[in-house]
């Protein structure tokens, strides 16, 4: 690599840039009020994982410099905040309901596609050892619940109505 290309993911650690572990915090202008923010993104991404209050400096004018300590903090909270928002993602796309029937245990899920051009979700039906009774494509409004589950496994897994 030539010495006059910088490598985007070399560590920098700036008073107002601080990028290291995939992560990188950079300190701004608050344009809300006269103070400082700070925002954090993850490697690759264009959107900021958090934004956040910045505390100001001694001066009371200019930001406070980052650190290691300051770093390692901003990473682990704007990891959870990813994280948190994984889990609330998967929480709207997937749903599972487990019947208890003669047959044995069931579990239907439903699996929510996102696709802009083509959104649908797939209904699916496994069985106590993982085995799948049955899976149909439906609409993403499909509404899962134990009665709707039950009515479809019992009508033999088909397109439901």
């Amino acid at each position: 690599m030539s010495a006059d290309i910088e490598d985007p993911n070399a560590p920098i650690h700036e008073p107002r840039l601080w990028r290291d572990n995939g992560w990188t915090a950079r300190v701004v202008k608050n344009n809300d009020d006269e103070g400082w923010a700070v925002e954090m993104y993850r490697a690759g991404q264009v959107e900021p994982a958090l934004i956040g209050p910045w505390t100001m400096g001694r001066d009371k004018k200019n930001p406070k410099p980052l650190d290691t300590n300051a770093f390692n903090t901003l990473v682990k909270t704007a990891h959870e905040v990813v994280r948190r928002h994984e889990q609330a993602q998967h929480a709207l796309l997937h749903k599972e309901v487990v019947l208890m029937l003669e047959s044995g245990r069931v579990t239907v899920t439903l699996d929510v596609v996102p696709d802009e051009d083509d959104p649908h979700a797939w209904l699916a039906a496994t069985d106590a050892e993982g085995g799948e009774i049955g899976r149909v494509r439906v609409a993403p409004s499909f509404k899962l619940n134990s009665t709707s589950a039950a009515a479809w496994v019992e009508g033999g897994c088909g397109k439901p109505r």
